[in-house]
């Protein structure tokens, strides 16, 4: 092969540039990232490899998203159930065939797994390498293929989204009394009869609670452990107080300020010990699931004998470039984020970059990111929170409707919740929004949109909303911002004129 030497001081000068590449893109992981970016190197003619040594899909299909909202729908069709006398039904006692609700569970990923499929890609035009990649200088991948080959292949560029994984923390005598995470439970917990009777989350994070509150509501006794002062510390303190309410209405004992030290096992039993204002006491338990956090993959891809930074997460610049521009990172291995839509959003811009930096490059935007964590209610937030912008000095104004005074919410039975917008003092432009309520994830799109295109509430109540509906809220929302910053000396002139019309 001929070659090129690279100039003496830039990155990779001591290695050889290919003259010729096998392929223009090879994208490591076959989660959200890079799945998007492959898609987007085959749609532009590119000759791509997309390595997967795991499941096609990644985290989200497999573990994470598909599997816990599957679970989430079946726990709350046990609530309702439960509580059918609150529509004038007859509230009965739900059977829970445990085994059926899991399989329900993998039946779910199954329909959704052909569209992530090798067989899918395959006819995009992406090759698919089931396989461990790493990277063997700035242009070279090895690839261990699962069927025991090797192959080498050079490359113009690459993209590094191998997704993150569960932290689990070093607690004495957790690996002996045996854990689940989020990302084993599917496995682990499958063709069991019975949901586990007792059970301890830890974590009061998005996945903790919603676990711990589908296993409480499947029959689960759950306990949730968390260190801090309360649940889901990166919402504000009002939509947190709503969900821990609604949790522990569901029968789950959540324990903030306790800080888990040891586990252990007496006569057979398993126990975690738990600190609290300086006392410690023990809580017996059947299962464990570790859930307070999840860290990047970062390990054994060949990045650091390239001299490429990871500490939290791959270092990359505002392209998503690494220390060589034809190694990026995207998903959650680059942060800031650990979101699937995110992960998609970022490989648009990894994927453009990598195909066509030396023309034109694009830096990611990260300027308007709407998540959501799916419990009963639900929590959606986009741009910033009330205590951001107080943490932030931010000028900011508060308008919040709430959701118990809304129709379409009285007649479901979910009147509860609020719509919060901050915006701008005296003027609509939106900073932020938080929904908690039924279908916050979805009602959230409206300011999401409004955001991202420049529109203000104004926008929002000029927009005729369907009667009676949920969306009906973010109207209110706007319809409240207005009448707090009518022009009062405007008002009695109007007053005046109706007056002066009358005769």
């Amino acid at each position: 092969m001929r070659s090129m030497e690279q100039k003496p001081g830039a990155p990779g000068a001591q290695w050889t540039k290919p003259r010729r590449f096998d392929r223009n893109l090879i994208v490591i992981g076959a989660g959200s990232a890079g799945l998007v970016s492959a898609y987007i190197a085959a749609a532009a003619k590119a000759k791509v490899t997309l390595v997967e040594v795991n499941k096609m899909g990644g985290d989200c299909l497999n573990f994470g998203c598909v599997p816990s909202k599957a679970l989430i729908k079946s726990a709350k069709v046990a609530h309702q159930m439960r509580h059918a006398d609150r529509y004038g039904l007859e509230a009965v006692e739900p059977k829970v065939p445990f085994s059926a609700v899991m399989e329900r569970i993998h039946k779910v990923i199954g329909e959704i797994e052909p569209h992530d499929s090798v067989e899918r890609y395959t006819e995009l035009g992406v090759e698919v390498l089931q396989g461990y990649a790493k990277l063997i200088d700035p242009w070279t991948v090895e690839i261990a293929l699962n069927d025991g080959g090797m192959q080498r292949l050079t490359t113009r560029s690459v993209i590094i989204a191998t997704g993150a994984q569960p932290f689990v923390p070093p607690i004495p005598g957790l690996a002996d009394v045996g854990y689940l995470t989020s990302d084993t439970l599917w496995e682990r917990l499958r063709g069991r009869p019975e949901v586990p009777r007792r059970l301890v989350v830890l974590g009061g994070g998005p996945i903790g609670c919603e676990l711990a509150q589908s296993f409480a509501r499947l029959g689960s006794e759950v306990t949730q452990v968390e260190m801090a002062p309360r649940l889901m510390m990166r919402e504000d303190e009002d939509a947190a107080a709503l969900v821990e309410a609604s949790l522990k209405g569901d029968g789950v004992k959540v324990l903030t300020r306790h800080k888990a030290v040891a586990c252990g096992t007496d006569a057979g039993d398993k126990w975690l010990e738990v600190e609290h204002d300086s006392s410690v006491r023990r809580i017996g338990f059947d299962e464990i699931i570790v859930a307070v956090g999840r860290a990047p993959r970062l390990k054994g891809f060949g990045l650091e004998a390239l001299g490429i930074k990871v500490d939290r997460v791959v270092e990359t610049n505002e392209y998503l470039q690494t220390l060589y521009p034809n190694i990026l990172a995207a998903g959650d291995v680059a942060g800031p984020y650990q979101f699937t839509h995110v992960a998609g959003h970022q490989a648009w811009f990894a994927a453009i970059n990598a195909l066509f930096g030396d023309l034109k490059r694009f830096k990611a935007d990260y300027s308007v990111i709407p998540w959501a964590t799916f419990t009963d209610p639900e929590v959606a937030r986009v741009g910033l929170s009330e205590a951001e912008a107080r943490e932030k000095k931010v000028p900011h104004e508060v308008t919040r409707f709430g959701i118990d005074d809304l129709d379409r919410a009285i007649a479901d039975g979910s009147a509860r919740g609020f719509v919060k917008v901050l915006t701008v003092p005296g003027k609509d432009r939106i900073l932020g929004a938080t929904i908690v309520g039924e279908h916050a994830g979805d009602l959230l799109a409206e300011f999401v949109f409004a955001m991202k295109h420049g529109h203000g509430l104004g926008k929002i109540l000029g927009t005729i909303h369907i009667y009676p509906t949920l969306a009906e809220a973010n109207k209110m929302v706007a319809g409240q911002w207005r009448r707090a910053h009518i022009n009062g000396f405007a008002l009695s002139l109007l007053e005046r004129f109706q007056a002066w019309r009358r005769g």
